[in-house]
Order: C-alpha cells, then sequence, then structure tokens
C-alpha cells in the first residue's frame, strides 16, 4: 500500500449518449435458454431437474446452500433439454448451464408477494434471500448477505452513480422504473434498519436527480446526493469515502454502511409485487462497434448472439466483444455466453492493435489507483514470479477497474498482468 495518495480517481468520456436517450428495445426470447449454474464462483450446486422436466418462470432449477444461499430459477416455460458446460461471464470455464426449450407461453410458478410495510425487518431479508436477489450492478453478490447479520445500520447507500463508461442500464432502468426504487429503497432501508438513507448520482444527471428528489421528497430520511463525474465513483470504497469520508478494511459495515445498486432496489421492488424473482434484465449494448446501440430488454439465459443481432450485429469487420464494460468487462471469443441475473452490459469496440512500449516509471498507474496499491510493482514481481512480494503489495486488493491501464503512457495492460498476479496467489492458496 502506497502512503503518498495519488488523484485516485479519473474523469473518463462516457460516450453514454450512444444509448441514454433511445428506448428500451425489447430482444425476442429464443427457442432455447441456458441457465448458468453458478453462485458467487462456486458450480457445484445441487441441481433439482433432471432431462425432460416440466418448468415454469419461476421454477427453482438448482441451488447453492451455503452461507451464500442463492437459488437458481427459470426464466421461461417449457422444459429441461441438457445440460452443457460453457463458458461464463465471470471469466469461469466448464461452468454448468441448464438448456431450456421454450413453449413461449410464460406461464408462472404461483410465488407470494411481500408487503415490506408490514413485513419485519426479518421477512424482508428472508425474502431477498428466497428470490435470488443479487448485486445488479455486475458482480451478483448475494444481496441479503449484507444485511443478514447486521442488526442495524447507520446508512443505507444506494449507488446509481454507474460509472463505467458506455453503461446507461441504471439511468435507463431508473428512468422507467421511478416508484420501484422508491418501494425498493424504502423496503431495504427497513431491511438495514437505518437511520438514513442516501441515493447517489453523478452531478451531471441534473434532470434525472431533479425527479429522484422530487420522488422522495415525503421520506425525510432519504437524501439523494450528486457526487463527482469520475471512475471509479461507484466502487463502494470511493463512494463511501465520497459520501461519509471514513474508510474501512473489508466491508462498509464496519463504517456503518451498507451500499447496494439501484437497480437491485428496482428488482427487488418488482419482486416483492409479483413474487418472482430476477427472469429478465435490462442491458447496455453499446460502443462504437455495434450497428445499433441500445439498452434491450432480455431474459435471463438468453445467448448474446441474440442481443448482438437485436442491435443490428457489428458494423465492421473486426471487433472486440466485451461482456462488461470497457474498464472491468472481459472481453469474449463466443457468442454463446448468455445473460445472467448480475449482467448489465455488452460492450461492442472496433478492433485497435496496440503496441506497448516499455514501462517508463511514470508512476501514473500508482498514483491513480483507487485501491491505494502499486500496480506497476505487483506487474514486476508477479513476472519475477515473486508471490512472498505479491503478498506484501498486496496484489489481491486490485478490484481490476482497469484505470492503471488507462492511463498508461506506454499502453501496457497493467490490469492483465495484476490479475495474473492475482491468479498466481489464488492457485498457491
Amino acid at each position: 500500500m502506497s502512503f503518498l495518495l495519488g488523484a485516485m480517481r479519473k474523469h473518463i468520456a462516457g460516450q453514454k449518449h450512444l444509448s441514454d436517450s433511445k428506448e428500451v428495445l425489447n430482444v425476442k426470447t429464443p427457442d432455447e435458454v441456458a441457465i448458468p449454474v453458478i453462485a458467487m464462483g462456486k458450480v457445484d450446486l445441487e441441481i433439482l431437474v433432471k432431462e425432460g422436466d416440466a418448468v415454469k418462470v419461476g421454477t427453482l432449477l438448482a441451488q447453492r446452500t451455503d452461507h451464500f444461499a442463492t437459488p437458481i430459477y427459470s426464466s421461461v416455460s417449457g422444459s429441461v433439454k441438457s445440460f452443457e458446460k460453457r463458458f461464463h461471464s465471470s471469466g469461469a470455464k466448464n461452468v454448468p448451464h441448464i438448456v431450456i426449450e421454450n413453449d413461449h407461453q410464460y406461464t408462472s410458478e404461483s410465488m407470494p408477494a411481500l408487503d415490506y410495510r408490514t413485513a419485519t425487518k426479518d421477512e424482508i431479508v428472508d425474502f431477498i434471500k428466497d428470490r435470488g436477489i443479487v448485486g445488479c450492478g455486475g458482480a451478483g453478490f448475494p444481496t441479503f448477505a449484507k444485511y443478514n447479520s447486521v442488526q442495524a445500520a447507520d446508512v443505507l447507500i444506494i449507488n446509481a452513480v454507474e460509472c463505467e463508461p458506455y453503461l446507461t442500464t441504471d439511468y435507463r432502468t431508473l428512468l422507467e422504473h421511478l416508484d420501484d426504487l422508491v418501494e425498493g429503497t424504502l423496503a431495504l432501508t427497513k431491511a438495514a434498519n437505518a437511520t438514513r438513507t442516501m441515493v447517489a448520482i453523478k452531478e451531471d444527471k441534473k434532470e434525472l436527480i431533479g425527479r429522484l428528489k422530487e420522488a422522495f421528497t415525503s421520506y425525510q430520511n432519504v437524501e439523494v446526493k450528486a457526487v463527482p463525474n469520475v471512475y471509479p465513483m461507484g466502487w463502494e470504497r470511493t463512494l463511501v469515502y465520497e459520501l461519509l469520508k471514513k474508510r474501512y478494511d473489508k466491508l462498509p459495515i464496519e463504517v456503518g454502511a451498507i451500499v447496494n445498486n439501484s437497480t437491485t432496489a428496482i428488482a427487488l421492488a418488482q419482486a416483492m409485487k409479483t413474487g418472482t424473482p430476477i427472469v429478465e434484465k435490462i442491458v447496455t449494448v453499446s460502443g462504437e462497434g455495434i450497428k445499433n446501440p441500445q439498452n434491450v430488454r432480455v431474459r435471463v439465459g438468453t445467448p448474446i448472439s441474440a442481443v448482438l443481432e437485436a442491435c443490428g450485429g457489428a458494423n465492421q469487420e473486426q471487433t472486440f466483444v466485451i461482456f462488461g464494460g470497457p474498464m472491468m468487462g472481459k472481453t469474449i471469443l463466443k457468442d454463446n455466453y448468455v445473460i445472467n441475473s448480475s449482467s448489465n452490459s455488452i460492450t461492442v469496440l472496433p478492433f485497435e492493435e496496440v503496441d506497448p512500449m516499455n514501462c517508463f516509471r511514470c508512476g501514473r498507474c500508482n498514483d491513480h489507483c483507487p485501491a491505494n496499491i502499486l500496480p506497476v510493482e505487483i506487474q514486476d514481481a508477479e513476472k519475477a514470479k515473486d508471490l512472498d512480494r505479491l503478498v506484501k503489495l498486496e496484489a489481491m486488493s486490485c478490484i481490476e477497474c482497469g484505470l492503471c491501464t488507462y492511463v498508461c503512457p506506454s499502453k501496457i495492460d497493467v490490469t492483465e498482468n495484476v490479475r495474473r498476479a492475482k491468479r498466481a496467489l489464488s492457485m498457491r492458496k
């Protein structure tokens, strides 16, 4: 860790104009969907269906049963066709997928709704757990785990910052479901037993800030907070420090805070109304490499090939397809990846040859690192295979935000080198 703090953040051209003003496009669900059987990196989940079984929207297909209990539900009605292993957007290989033949009827399981106004804190947390509500900002962390062992938080922070370039998922979802944001926020405030709530959004979203303030005007304990338009302001540590001026070791609750994405709050509100878990997503498809950048509404399990086709496909022969945003997403080589319950974006960029130069030792990566570690030193230690030094340099603290690569004048992919360091340490364990 460096004791000389640099900027630790940077304004980045967002290119959000490509999609933020367009209506959300409904993508036709294909004849088959493939539901990933993975939860927080764990793939040996209990599978509850077999080939030939009839399923409905909301049928429980599989579940993780340990302290990160996560149920996996069907997003369509039809029958289980097969089990396949595919790549997953997390980067995991050979992840089991349950392939379901879609009957296009979308018959749903009868699942009870919840009125958070009359429910207890524990009942709300149990509902979040049973419906498999996960973080919709991309990480997919089970939401209930943030509330399960917390008696009371000082503050709940609803994160609507969406600082990653190109992404407008949260923005469009907020515009279309502002009432659901209010309901979900109030439910999470009760689940946190928090005395106050902050809804954080970037300061350049002036019209939406006004609408948010009007929506929460009757709730004195909810405050809309405008934050600087810099990256990675949406990262929990950066956001908590910006709002509370406090730093923590592992979790925000150490300084009395719980942080949830705004789309997660909306997903909870929708589940409370209908009883249905997350079966469809709004996903940003953007970048200079796609013909029609826009947000799409798509069923979980839909292959990205269908999503890209709905947006007109690539506009040039060679492109980079990134599952996620350009800073933290992962470039993919196959198009049979599928949308999952935490997916929020697909970025398509023109192919560009990068010819990196030798490191100048300028220190920009160190100065801008929001985790306050030393990326260039970690890179050097990884090349030397010095695992003990990687531990001392706290390589595992890297959040893979991509800022070190972005600011590097030598065009070195520092982030990927640090990822390799983290993989080396993980394999040693």
